[in-house]
């Protein structure tokens, strides 16, 4: 059995002395969740205000949750915040998520090759456990549809093989209870933010019609700051967020949002992670 994080066996198991009564705590509250595994893509040829509200595919955490965004809809319009869902497993299944990854070769390092078409998005797989530290990048894994034929990929068939056991994981860590079994996981139940992001730039008037009716922003003043071309961000917390998220649900990326000056911006929210504290957290490419 690989290890899983100390932190959750912890947590899990409890401690106690030897006559059998609760340990003091030597701790002022339970150490604050960790990212185990994380699947997600990076870079390709995306408008940079997709890239920064980018969630990744699949988020494992050291107490158990696994975060993994809600399908959306197979066409353009998409929604203006992408809900995420979230599944608990137990202590086993973790450990077995663990085990999962490693079998499907997140810490080997054979080469899976480059396919022959350009402008793809990455994807990256992070493993960290007390024992274990790895992170790999797989160029194209998620555009089977769109290569070449085999033969003409410019890929062997190992690495072939190599990347159909990593889109395999993915299929599997996105279903946990398919995976594990439903007697291991609960969920998946609808992820509650406490803060997202908020990615706007000047609204342009676009080719396509009709462009939906604009709404009063409801959020922190604009503009704010990120570290991307062309971008901007402000933090969504506290008494704002009710109000923000309530206006987004059924807002889409194409929604014009005004504020008290007159001004209209596209705005594109992205809910922000256990882990993640703000915009600077945001990935940029």
């Amino acid at each position: 059995m690989r290890a899983w994080p100390l932190a959750l066996v912890v947590a899990l198991s409890g401690c106690t002395q030897a006559d059998g009564s609760p340990a003091p705590s030597t701790t002022d509250g339970p150490a604050p969740a960790t990212v185990v595994l994380q699947i997600a893509d990076v870079g390709g040829f995306v408008p940079a205000v997709y890239t920064a509200t980018r969630l990744p595919s699949v988020t494992v955490y050291s107490d158990g949750r696994v975060l993994t965004p809600e399908p959306l809809p197979a066409s353009p319009p998409v929604p203006a915040l992408h809900p995420l869902q979230v599944h608990q497993v137990d202590e086993s299944g973790g450990r077995r998520l663990v085990d999962l990854a490693v079998d499907a070769g997140v810490t080997a390092t054979d080469d899976l090759g480059d396919p022959s078409i350009t402008d793809l998005s990455t994807t990256r797989f992070e493993l960290r456990t007390d024992t274990v530290s790895a992170t790999r990048d797989v160029y194209g894994l998620g555009y089977g549809s769109v290569l070449p034929a085999p033969g003409a990929s410019g890929l062997t068939p190992d690495q072939l093989a190599g990347r159909d056991r990593l889109s395999g994981l993915l299929a599997q860590l996105e279903d946990p209870a398919s995976a594990l079994g439903p007697d291991r996981v609960r969920g998946p139940e609808p992820y509650e933010p406490e803060a997202v992001a908020a990615v706007f730039t000047p609204f342009v008037q676009p080719s396509w019609d009709p462009v939906p009716p604009a709404r009063p922003w409801p959020g922190p003043p604009l503009p704010g700051a990120l570290d991307g071309p062309g971008l901007d961000c402000v933090l969504v917390t506290g008494d704002a967020l009710g109000p923000v998220l309530d206006a987004a649900a059924d807002a889409t990326d194409r929604t014009p949002w005004t504020t008290s000056d007159g001004q209209r911006w596209t705005v594109v929210l992205r809910v922000l992670l256990p882990h993640e504290n703000g915009c600077e957290d945001l990935p940029t490419r």
